[in-house]
């Protein structure tokens, strides 16, 4: 993994793309989600309906949608609108409406009005206007769609805590775009691009929430995201604390920044997740990178090496690195997702991947080719569980509906993440974090400069001690916990862990194969929520 790169390799969850030229390997930590293939839904999704409500804009609080088309209008619907009703198999249960809100694009400067539309989401099936709540999740990058989808967790315990649901999309996301097409054009069109701006949307569609909708004026609202979702619910806690009563941070690397963990710990969690898995899992994926160089070194090998790994185009000697890199962007994908049940998050996998791929791993201590054709093998389970696919392609991870333009600025700017292998504690070649490298590729690309120290200026590092009401979440299995709060802070910001948890599994919608440590977890984590929302109506009823 490498240099520039190997910073864009973090963040969400994943994602092979990113517009700045970032090895594959890398790509997964270029986003904190993991990608997926937007036209695969979990098993558990059911239709739905979602409702838009086209409404006359008054000034900057009211909120105008798109729409369906004109044939779609109800003329039965009640108000100053019209409800335009649309079945879709997208998210879990019933959602009741998808609108957008005019945001002002520049919250903390004053010589520019200028607006765009956020999308967010409201299902309200069990919400009750006595004693309810509203649980925000915190949208983060990529389509709130995806999320919303991917969240079955809010969707579980909505009855239990008569939660309405809200989903907002993060701006430069999705479709919420501050300057439509050319919103990615430059440095100057994405400057609006930060976690602070994206922060203070929030703030202004939960008080525009409470404005108008009907009995939720004087309700808690509970931040709620996963990966750097979760490291905004965390920070919407920490800047602003009367908009929400508390916040579930789950795989949230709050501290991947500067020197506050090591920079290889993302990489040895990883390793570790193969070390267990299957005896010599590691080692052998350790040794097949000298294997591919010595393969490699002529015509002949190069050759090889394409049919053995069953590659849709033939490799040249210009190929090599990057085709480890888009072999190790695999494993760390398979730490992300390795789930106890099947999944298709990234791609169809069986249930625990990573156990099925070191089956095929036992042995290090054998020929160059007999061990690529293992690593084959290995690969062919995240390619190709479903048996569908021909040959493999090298450019390719999975399909994602993250945002790919955006994270690659944001990675350029404030959300720059420090990682480094050394090949002795990981299984990796050795690679050293390089800022300058980092800086250089993203002034050639965008004409920014990253500034490593700002997300620890703004919300604190480790110093966050002053702050409550913070369940933070992780996975012993998700390399993200190695950023991650994983111990207690005070009796107000928890940290839960998961033994058996990937990434954010606690968010994830139930299951009957769900560990038990997962249970408890968010048994953990509702018992907290109740407990702020009880707070906030008991000291509610003390000021009347």
């Amino acid at each position: 993994m490498g240099r520039r790169a190997l910073l864009l390799l973090l963040l969400s969850f994943l994602a092979p793309w990113a517009t700045i030229a970032l090895r594959p390997a890398l790509r997964a930590l270029g986003s904190l989600h993991l990608p997926t293939n937007p036209t695969s839904l979990p098993a558990v999704a059911k239709n739905y309906s979602v409702l838009y409500f086209q409404q006359k804009v008054r000034g900057s609080g009211g909120f105008a949608v798109p729409g369906p088309t004109a044939g779609n209008r109800d003329p039965q619907s009640p108000g100053n609108g019209a409800y335009l009703e649309i079945h879709t198999p997208w998210c879990l249960g019933s959602v009741r409406f998808l609108a957008y809100i005019f945001q002002k694009v520049d919250h903390f400067g004053f010589n520019t009005v200028k607006t765009f539309n956020q999308r967010y989401l409201v299902a309200d099936k069990y919400w009750k206007k006595n004693g309810g709540s509203i649980l925000f999740y915190t949208g983060n990058e990529g389509d709130i769609i995806w999320f919303c989808n991917n969240t079955g967790f809010m969707w579980d315990v909505a009855e239990e805590l008569k939660a309405m649901l809200v989903f907002a999309e993060h701006r430069y996301y999705g479709e919420s775009l501050p300057f439509g097409d050319n919103s990615f054009k430059d440095s100057r069109h994405l400057n609006f691009l930060t976690s602070e701006q994206a922060l203070a949307d929030f703030a202004e569609l939960i008080k525009h929430l409470k404005r108008t909708i009907p009995g939720a004026e004087n309700q808690p609202v509970i931040a709620i995201g996963g990966s750097y979702g979760g490291m905004l619910a965390a920070w919407f806690r920490m800047k602003y604390p009367h908009m929400v009563v508390g916040a579930l941070a789950a795989s949230a690397p709050i501290w991947q920044f500067e020197d506050l963990v090591p920079c290889g710990v993302f990489m040895k969690i990883v390793t570790t997740d193969f070390r267990k898995s299957g005896p010599h899992c590691s080692e052998s994926i350790r040794r097949s990178w000298d294997a591919i160089n010595r393969l490699s070194n002529t015509g002949s090998g190069l050759q090889w090496l394409t049919g053995a790994l069953h590659l849709c185009s033939p490799l040249t000697s210009q190929d090599i690195q990057h085709l480890k890199d888009w072999i190790s962007e695999t494993w760390v994908n398979l730490a992300m997702v390795d789930y106890p049940y099947a999944s298709n998050f990234l791609q169809p996998l069986p249930a625990w991947p990573i156990k099925v791929v070191c089956q095929y791993l036992k042995n290090p201590n054998v020929s160059d080719s007999l061990l690529l054709q293992n690593i084959f093998q290995a690969l062919n389970v995240y390619y190709n569980y479903s048996g569908q696919v021909k040959c493999l392609n090298i450019s390719e991870t999975a399909t994602s509906s993250l945002g790919t333009l955006g994270w690659s600025y944001q990675a350029c700017t404030e959300v720059v993440m420090p990682f480094c292998t050394n090949g002795v504690d990981d299984m990796f070649e050795p690679h050293s974090w390089n800022l300058k490298e980092l800086s250089d590729d993203c002034f050639q690309q965008w004409g920014v400069r990253p500034r490593p120290s700002w997300i620890t200026t703004m919300y604190g590092g480790k110093n966050i001690s002053s702050h409550t009401n913070i369940v933070f979440s992780n996975g012993e299995l998700d390399p993200w916990s190695g950023g991650g709060v994983t111990k207690d802070i005070t009796d107000t910001l928890v940290a839960v862990t998961i033994s058996e948890g990937a990434h954010h599994l606690d968010l994830r919608t139930k299951n009957a194969l769900d560990p038990t440590s997962v249970l408890l977890a968010r048994s953990l984590e509702v018992r907290h929520m109740k407990n702020w929302i009880r707070d906030f109506y008991d000291s509610a009823g003390k000021q009347h």
